[in-house]
């Protein structure tokens, strides 16, 4: 309708609702959980990169695309919105051993989908791939002694300014993967993850009240990045051929997603399959990691918007499933 036209203000909005969307995901990682669970999350990842690689090779066959657009395709379409999912799970009715097994699958889903789309956007060149591992290696170096210096430096004397200074590392950083050409999630991901390690060493770090003051800024500014991730989808994306395909996505790939996990669980940890059932579905949304993705695929790929219209249906539909 051409109410609100694209601005600076709006863009800038929408990038501290992504930064404070995978910063809140990078802190829910727990070394220590996942290890109490790593040969069944071993497992899941095997199976889930197993599937990641199968939809990839049918989007290759049915959309006649390249490789690489391939497997962002079907990044989009088997990866879980972590961020969404754990902001999301105390609502979908699980017990606390089902809530740990999605929290687990997500995360370690999300990481392998991480590490996917960097390789995916950076190997065009062996340069280009040296210069990005190396320059992300500097971040993942830098961002620990980062945080001792402020813990030996700053805290001590600017009581409260944690998470101000979490937040300006979390977009720093962002914004320096954006420049890679990884978009803005590797950046505050990584940045989460290491906070979780550090919260030891930063006993505020590890306050309900610093988490909580990360929900309300994210609340504020999420809203922002939907609205903005709204405003970029074309007339073309909502054709009744896209909505054909977006609708055959979600009968082929969501009930396969939700089977592999029902299965695994079900055959390897002997669980009733109403119980595996559950998992699987609680897994299924896929909202931000999509809509990151179709950006990309326009930006990077010249992707046809049909098919980039049925990936956002897809999104849309299957996180309302749970």
């Amino acid at each position: 309708l051409h109410w609100v036209e694209e601005s600076l203000a709006l863009r800038l909005m929408s990038t501290f609702g992504i930064v404070a969307l995978f910063l809140f995901a990078g802190l829910e990682i727990d070394a220590t959980e996942l290890r109490r669970g790593a040969r069944t999350l071993a497992q899941h990842v095997v199976l889930w990169s197993l599937m990641l690689a199968g939809v990839a090779w049918a989007a290759v066959s049915l959309f006649g695309i390249e490789l690489r657009p391939a497997l962002l395709v079907a990044l989009a379409l088997v990866t879980p919105s972590t961020g969404f999912i754990l902001s999301s799970l105390a609502s979908f009715g699980l017990r606390p051993e089902e809530q740990f097994a999605v929290k687990s699958k997500a995360v370690g889903s999300e990481l392998v989908a991480l590490a996917v789309l960097f390789f995916v956007l950076q190997t065009e060149s062996v340069e280009r791939f040296a210069f990005a591992v190396a320059a992300l290696a500097g971040i993942v170096v830098v961002i620990p002694y980062a945080f001792r210096a402020f813990a030996a430096n700053v805290a001590p004397y600017a009581p409260r300014s944690e998470f101000a200074f979490l937040l300006m590392v979390a977009v720093l950083c962002a914004w320096a993967t954006r420049r890679l050409g990884v978009y803005y999630l590797v950046g505050a991901f990584i940045v989460g993850v290491a906070a979780q390690r550090f919260r030891e060493r930063m006993p505020a770090m590890s306050w309900e009240k610093m988490i909580d003051a990360l929900e309300a800024f994210g609340s504020v500014f999420i809203p922002f990045y939907f609205f903005g991730a709204g405003m970029h989808i074309h007339g073309e994306q909502l054709s009744l051929p896209a909505l054909g395909v977006g609708v055959a996505m979600l009968l082929a790939v969501v009930p396969l997603r939700i089977a592999v996990t029902a299965l695994h669980r079900r055959l390897g940890l002997r669980e009733t399959l109403a119980d595996a059932r559950r998992i699987g579905v609680a897994l299924v949304p896929t909202l931000v990691f999509t809509l990151v993705l179709v950006e990309i695929l326009r930006s990077q790929y010249a992707t046809d918007e049909r098919l980039l219209g049925a990936l956002v249906l897809y999104t849309v539909l299957t996180t309302l499933l749970p």
